[in-house]
């Protein structure tokens, strides 16, 4: 097979189906489900039918709560042929957040599960009034939902179970879908991420075929894959990594996709064994979760040979026990973000150890970047420390209905501001510094300091706060919160967070409060959290 660029999603798996039918497509190892290039075709065309047919339409916003269920996989594909807008739901999203997300997408269609880990999702959509309610008190808070289908068995009696869509498909005739497929264009938008930013509100990246097919194959091609690769995914379906570097990027060059429903680090080693997996994804913490594994000697990995991580940097003993303990020699490290589709930078698959574990790899092609003065906008001298800037294919179209946000991000002359800090050596490697700015990754994960201090800040002993971000070696960051009482009113660290566990996703929830009589402020009055990092590191609690 020729590896594809220049393709719509939806064109992708028309064209595996074409040139490889017989081909493995998607495995799901331990629940025995497989689908050749063709089957999944048919079944994407299958669920588009019957999606039309439930009244889906062209440009509507279709929100996917979900682990990575093989549904997920097929709806990614079913919406782009009918040219909807997948909208990626995180999978530990609680209530109120997505309340945010359904109004703010102005979402149509939400599909969803029963829940996963300690959220039920169930419950948290009847809290905001999305099932269980009359349409006219739906609409009062949800003006834009006009139905949520359910996977899994036993579907709820206020929900429209997947199986529905199978049986309204043949409503809808397969050259009526064709018409829809061939109207989508390489430039629409066609998926919705949702990043944290600094006003604490999320924002949803409108991201086009253009923006992740192509981005997808650039990140493939620098792994050297082809057909006959085997990738074990256990990253996030609602992330980048996971839709994009993982499905897409795949696909573009035939590779069969060995997906798990979620991390779990026996069942990766498992798969890998059995399905004779040559290629890996994930963050360090999860590479970390796979070599500790108390019988990780029994399992033979000895077919992997290179892959992915991401989300944060790879500390040297890390990369070296992944090269030599788990068979990955070609281990390559790459670096973006969501407004980039997502990558920016890979470093290549024979990098040195230093290289993989110091840099984030060199820039991608066609793409440029450029390190700027963030308040002049001008180049700094080569190997000066300045922000990451981006411009090229793989840049976002723009904020959902966040006009001015997006004016902010995106130069008048197409260049993205990253909010990174970053220098760029004489051998052309990306070094990231710092962040200008203000976000906390914990895991991959991006967390907006505001977003918890506004839920903080609900709570009656709390005057004021600040959250921060600290150093971890298992996550990267952890999320720290520093507080002000309110004079009389007592309270505790346990407190605080179980009240924070019952309104924000688990990622974002602090994990250390310290109790202060004030703040670090510069002249101005703004709170510096770089003192209260360093603080908070160098002083015991």
């Amino acid at each position: 097979m020729t590896p594809v660029r220049d393709v719509t999603v939806g064109a992708l798996v028309s064209y595996l189906a074409r040139t490889l039918p017989d081909h493995e497509a998607l495995v799901y190892h331990h629940s025995g489900q497989r689908w050749t290039f063709s089957e999944l075709n048919d079944d994407a065309r299958l669920i588009a039918r019957g999606l039309v047919a439930l009244g889906v339409k062209p440009h509507d916003r279709v929100s996917v709560w979900a682990t990575n269920v093989p549904e997920w996989i097929i709806l990614q594909f079913a919406l782009a042929k009918i040219g909807a807008i997948l909208v990626t739901v995180n999978t530990a999203l609680r209530a109120h957040e997505i309340e945010y997300l359904l109004r703010q997408s102005e979402t149509s269609t939400m599909v969803t599960i029963r829940g996963f880990r300690n959220v039920d999702y169930l419950a948290e959509l009847r809290s905001i009034g999305a099932i269980g309610v009359d349409v006219t008190s739906r609409k009062e808070r949800l003006p834009h939902l006009q139905r949520v289908l359910f996977i899994g068995e036993d579907c709820p009696g206020d929900l429209t179970p997947y199986a529905a869509l199978r049986a309204a498909a043949h409503e809808v005739s397969p050259e009526d879908l064709d018409a829809l497929e061939v109207a989508v264009g390489l430039d629409d938008v066609i998926n919705i991420q949702y990043t944290s930013g600094t006003t604490g509100f999320p924002k949803g990246v409108m991201l086009s075929s253009r923006n992740i097919v192509n981005n997808g194959y650039w990140l493939a091609r620098g792994l050297g894959f082809t057909s006959r690769d085997r990738l074990c995914l256990c990253v996030p379906l609602f992330h980048c990594f996971g839709c994009v570097i993982g499905v897409l990027g795949a696909f573009t060059h035939g590779v069969c996709l060995c997906a798990m429903e979620s991390f779990d680090a026996r069942r990766v080693l498992e798969t890998v064994e059995r399905e004779r997996c040559t290629a890996l994804y994930g963050v360090p913490t999860m590479f970390v979760a796979e070599l500790e594994d108390p019988e990780f000697e029994r399992f033979d990995l000895s077919t992997l040979r290179t892959g992915i991580m991401a989300g944060a940097l790879c500390p040297e003993t890390l990369m070296r026990k992944v090269i030599a303990r788990m068979h990955l020699p070609e281990m390559t490290i790459a670096y973006g973000l969501t407004e980039t589709s997502p990558g920016l930078t890979q470093t290549p698959r024979d990098a040195s150890i230093e290289t993989r574990t110091q840099t984030v790899g060199r820039v991608l092609p066609e793409v440029e970047l450029r390190v700027v003065d963030p308040v002049s906008g001008e180049d700094v001298a080569p190997g000066t420390n300045g922000e990451l800037w981006a411009r090229g294919y793989m840049v976002m179209k723009g904020y959902y209905n966040m006009p001015e946000q997006t004016a902010a991000a995106i130069t008048p002359d197409g260049w993205l501001r990253s909010g990174d800090q970053a220098c760029i050596g004489p051998d052309g490697n990306v070094r990231i510094t710092g962040r200008i700015k203000d976000l906390i990754i914990r895991g991959g994960e991006n967390i907006a300091p505001k977003e918890v201090e506004d839920v903080l800040r609900l709570h009656p002993a709390v005057l004021d706060v600040s959250v921060y971000g600290i150093g971890s070696e298992f996550f990267g960051e952890e999320v720290a919160a520093a507080i002000r009482t309110k004079p009389g009113v007592a309270t505790d660290a346990t407190e605080l967070i179980a009240f924070c566990e019952r309104t924000l996703a688990r990622f974002k929830v602090p994990r250390h409060v310290r109790f202060v009589e004030s703040f670090p402020m510069t002249a101005s009055g703004k709170i510096q959290k770089f003192k209260l990092r360093q603080i908070h590191e160098t002083q015991p609690a």
